[in-house]
């Protein structure tokens, strides 16, 4: 499965009025991350909110801590490319440390407080199964930003 934007993410950033009840501001509002094993299948359509995920949510590892509204806490920034023609949403890089991680996907969402009413943002496929056994977990935020509007 490849990295996925949900369509109901699509039509919130868009300003669906069917989803104005968990709009999403890219900047302002608490924005979250957790680890996904490779037992995640995603589901463009289903992956609503993080309720829908969390399942399949690595578990407690050094200074990662599994649940909803734990996990990474993200700094977000968004800017504009007039150059290159396009807008991108960036976020620092996320580390956990003394952590044993086995893990295929990172989930970005927006922490409303509730599972049931979090929206997942994004789920990113690192392709295969990254591990870190007792050491430093990073993921590295491509400089380009982790999503791209051309």
């Amino acid at each position: 499965m490849a990295s996925y934007i949900p369509n109901s993410t699509k039509g919130r950033l868009l300003g669906d009025n069917a989803q104005i009840s968990t709009a999403i501001d890219m900047e302002a509002d608490t924005i979250k991350a957790m680890l996904l094993t490779s037992s995640h299948t995603g589901d463009v359509d289903a992956d609503v909110f993080i309720s829908a995920i969390s399942a399949n949510e690595i578990g407690t590892t050094g200074s990662y801590t599994t649940g909803a509204g734990n996990g990474f806490s993200v700094t977000p920034a968004a800017s504009t490319d007039d150059t290159n023609n396009r807008g991108a949403w960036d976020c620092t890089d996320l580390t956990a440390t003394s952590a044993t991680v086995s893990a295929q996907y990172l989930a970005i969402y927006k922490w409303t407080g509730v599972a049931a009413t979090s929206p997942v943002i994004c789920v990113v496929d690192f392709g295969s199964v990254q591990t870190v056994s007792g050491g430093t977990c990073t993921i590295t935020i491509p400089a380009s930003g982790l999503i791209t509007l051309s």
